[in-house]
């Protein structure tokens, strides 16, 4: 009898528990790449840099083939995704500068999923490059839902790896030293103080966002292990002269750029790998969902050499552009126990995170997004809803629109200066390099397509802004 009341006893509580861990609010941790593009990591066809972390993280996770960022440059995209909203909706539009350091604020009027997450039991912390507003402004990330923050409020400032400062939320970090010395890398920085945030975690669920630099220009890495290995791999000639792209102050101008970048990106790779491995020896794995992916295209910047890398894989176009290859990025969905292996090739894009990480954490919300919930393709728990289009708008090199409808994509140049510019379309399922406009063919889609491009963009004060500079 005391054996079957003790079956009974341990059966009932397993269930509980079992119940509890279904149930319970999941720990969310994002990784944002800086201008990774599509084609840089070996789960995504890259041949020349070693990436064996992400590559697992790939395997044993879902991976997406047709995963779009929020835009092609990257204060537009961090807002598309806090915000859910595509870039004819959300407010910060494109990089522009904003004294006394940072980029245009959130406005006071924004809701990020991380205020929401914040006011229903989460903890929140961001380490990396924000790019949404100085500090005491409305854009100020202790504002936007993240109980700390911890690097470069600046993107203009995290081009330099050296820096002479960072920020912990209001507290400026003295690294002066780096005027002189280039000794403290701040990549490693972040990292270490994200890897420190997750040690320290106890009980209450939490949300990591983790904005990371790398492998953003400059090139700049230290000069140790992995490096070398690039090194002599490559073989590459040594730059000298004015080929040496270096900033100002630094005392280490980079040599042999293809070997510093692959090591930057290597070097992300990495931190991948400790992340996982921490979130494993802490035993909580099994209720951590962790995403890697990038907030736009490949850059070819101060070092950057997207055509040796193959960077965009079979995609035409880099950061800035919004063809394939500079706004479609890796993806990654990584759930031990809750998400299967498997390939993904539906499209999606970063505007669904909002939704997707609020129905997670079992979170209703009131306010209109763009974004549609992957929780049903990550946990193959029902059908999952389609977005009936996508669409972007840039706002520097003069002004540039796309929608991808269906398998069509439609692109349009130079906006700012012409309101008729001509729209160039192509058919991505027989084309998906791009390299066929068959506009002229297909005036019926085009009509559609700029119907759309009129649907979607919602005027702002920085597009009004770029227009009434050029007197329009």
């Amino acid at each position: 009898m005391k054996l079957v009341l003790s079956i009974f006893f341990f059966a009932f509580f397993s269930s509980v528990l079992n119940a509890q861990k279904i149930t319970s609010k999941p720990n969310i941790i994002f990784i944002f790449a800086d201008d990774l593009g599509y084609g840089e990591v070996g789960c995504y066809g890259q041949q020349k840099i070693e990436t064996p972390n992400i590559d697992k993280l790939a395997k044993n996770g879902m991976r997406f083939t047709q995963f779009y960022a929020g835009s092609t440059v990257c204060a537009p995209s961090r807002s598309s995704f806090l915000t859910g909203l595509h870039t004819g909706h959300t407010a910060v539009r494109g990089n522009i500068s904003y004294e006394p350091e940072g980029q245009t604020p959130l406005p006071d009027s924004v809701i990020t999923f991380a205020n929401i997450l914040q006011q229903n039991g989460y903890t929140t912390a961001a380490f990396g490059k924000w790019g949404l507003g100085y500090i005491t402004t409305s854009g100020d990330p202790n504002k936007k839902g993240f109980d700390k923050f911890y690097g470069y409020n600046c993107q203009s400032l995290a081009h330099d790896y050296y820096p002479d400062h960072l920020w912990n939320n209001h507290e400026k970090i003295d690294l002066s030293i780096n005027l002189k010395y280039d000794s403290v890398y701040s990549a490693d920085m972040i990292h270490h103080e994200a890897m420190n945030y997750i040690k320290q975690s106890s009980g209450k669920p939490f949300f990591l966002y983790l904005p990371y630099t790398l492998p953003h220009g400059d090139v700049i890495v230290p000069h140790d292990s992995l490096y070398n290995f690039y090194k002599q791999k490559f073989n590459e000639p040594s730059l000298t002269g004015k080929a040496l792209k270096t900033l100002d102050h630094n005392m280490n101008p980079e040599p042999y750029p293809h070997a510093g970048f692959a090591a930057m990106v290597s070097r992300l790779d990495k931190y991948v790998g400790e992340i996982v491995k921490l979130v494993k020896e802490k035993g909580i794995a099994d209720n951590t969902l962790i995403i890697f992916t990038s907030d736009n295209g490949p850059h070819k910047e101060n070092g950057g050499d997207p055509d040796f890398f193959n960077s965009n894989g079979i995609y035409k176009g880099i950061k800035r552009d919004l063809y394939e290859g500079g706004i479609r990025v890796p993806f990654i969905a990584y759930w031990p126990g809750k998400i299967k292996p498997a390939v993904n090739n539906n499209a999606a894009a970063l505007w669904d995170m909002y939704p997707s990480f609020l129905e997670l954490a079992g979170v209703k919300y009131k306010n209109k997004i763009d974004g549609i919930s992957l929780v049903p393709s990550f946990l193959q728990t029902g059908k999952q809803k389609q977005h009936d289009y996508f669409y972007w708008e840039f706002h520097e090199n003069n002004g540039r629109q796309a929608v991808h409808w269906g398998k069509w994509k439609g692109i349009r140049l130079d906006v700012n200066n012409n309101d008729n510019a001509g729209i160039e379309l192509y058919n991505l399922e027989k084309d998906p390099r791009e390299k066929n406009n068959i506009a002229a063919q297909n005036p019926t889609i085009v009509k559609k397509i700029e119907g759309l491009m009129n649907e979607a963009h919602v005027k702002n004060k920085d597009w009004l802004l770029l227009k009434s500079e050029r007197g329009q």
